[in-house]
């Protein structure tokens, strides 16, 4: 391994494998040094597939290496607590996927040992990162719509709307599975990210498809109560009306969209892509009263290669401020910090919707210190 590069372990060898794995790799500055599976033999296909030295099922046996610096997670969510807290008592950097965890209470308290341990704690929220949606940020931040009327957000795919997707953790509202931490986590992320946050909100979630089959039980119907829809009213930061609906299970769902209603202009961020969901996205405008026209990406916001995953690229991104954030030891943006965020707003999703009443998102900065 050179000198230069950050010893990285993949922890989660799902989205790990397909995203994470090759990021790293193909970032000049990181190296994957060791892969952890439950199971031992996959852990040592997937290092010989990949040349990687250290393969294992026990994750302390990775955080006891020395040329491991750092440890990316990506296991189902009801895992990532104790894994990302040992992680971060093993003095090792930590890029931890979403859903963070069960709870907002839980990343709060990694995002209070990160900051006593001096580490940096990364959340990988792609969007963020992705130039369309950096050229939405910077049209927002110019006011170009004006006074804001209303946004809309609409996330309708088909990605488990066949009822014959298998079940398993997902399927399991304990686990931390649903669509809600799968993708309502990125909109809240984004929704704190360009429009400052969130006042209240009003939650209602459903289950379209109440059991799967388990092949690990022979294919036996499991009951299945985590969501696959979420319909959300939220009042943002500044007063704005907001409307969120995601579907996991809409057949020839029209993708993701978001639409920004001002007095002096109109924004349109979408793409209909249902397989990949960061390649194909388009930024329209409109002055008030004109029709809508697409607007290029400018050649300082573009990647500068991408790749047949489309979340590659964007997560590349990531680890770049990640990297960048290690070497001079300061704080960076996602971190934990913004994972904590968008976990409160995914649990007063729930609170509203077991209640059947809107919510008050509480003072951050508080909650923080609680």
């Amino acid at each position: 391994m050179s000198k230069e590069a950050l010893g990285v372990a993949i922890v989660g060898t799902g989205f790990g494998q397909k995203v994470h794995l090759p990021a790293f790799q193909i970032h000049e500055k990181t190296e994957p040094v060791a892969v952890y599976n439950r199971n031992l033999d996959k852990a040592h296909a997937i290092a010989q597939e990949h040349n990687i030295p250290h393969p294992a099922d026990n994750l302390d046996d990775i955080l006891s290496l020395s040329d491991v610096d750092a440890v990316s997670v990506s296991t189902p969510p009801f895992l990532h607590y104790d894994m990302a807290r040992a992680v971060l008592e093993a003095g090792k950097h930590l890029l931890l996927e979403k859903p963070l965890n069960l709870n907002a209470k839980q990343t709060r308290e990694l995002y209070n040992l990160a900051k006593e341990k001096g580490l940096i704690a990364a959340s990988d929220f792609e969007f963020r990162f992705v130039p369309e949606w950096q050229l939405l940020s910077e049209y927002l931040q110019k006011d170009y719509v004006g006074k804001k009327r209303l946004v809309k957000i609409d996330w309708l795919v088909a990605s488990r709307a066949n009822s014959e997707r298998a079940w398993n953790w997902y399927s399991q509202k304990e686990k931390g599975g649903g669509a809600l931490g799968a993708v309502g986590s990125h909109s809240f992320d984004y929704l704190n990210w360009l429009f400052g946050g969130v006042n209240s909100l009003s939650a209602r979630l459903a289950t379209g498809i109440t059991e799967r089959p388990d092949p690990n039980d022979d294919g036996k119907l499991k009951p299945v109560d985590s969501d696959d829809v979420c319909l959300l009213m939220l009042e943002l930061a500044d007063g704005t009306p907001c409307q969120l609906t995601i579907s996991a299970v809409t057949y020839q769902g029209r993708g993701h969209w978001v639409e920004v209603y001002g007095d002096q202009g109109t924004l349109v961020l979408g793409s209909s892509n249902l397989k990949d969901y960061v390649h194909g996205f388009r930024l329209l405008e409109a002055p008030a009263g004109d029709t809508l026209s697409e607007v290029f990406v400018p050649e300082r916001l573009a990647f500068g290669k991408v790749y047949q995953d489309g979340r590659i690229a964007p997560f590349i991104r990531l680890v770049d401020h990640w990297i960048k954030a290690i070497e001079n030891q300061q704080s960076m943006t996602p971190s934990l910090r913004e994972g904590v965020y968008s976990q409160l707003l995914m649990d007063l999703t729930h609170q509203s919707n077991e209640q059947g009443n809107w919510v008050t998102v509480p003072d951050f900065e508080k909650f923080l210190l609680q």
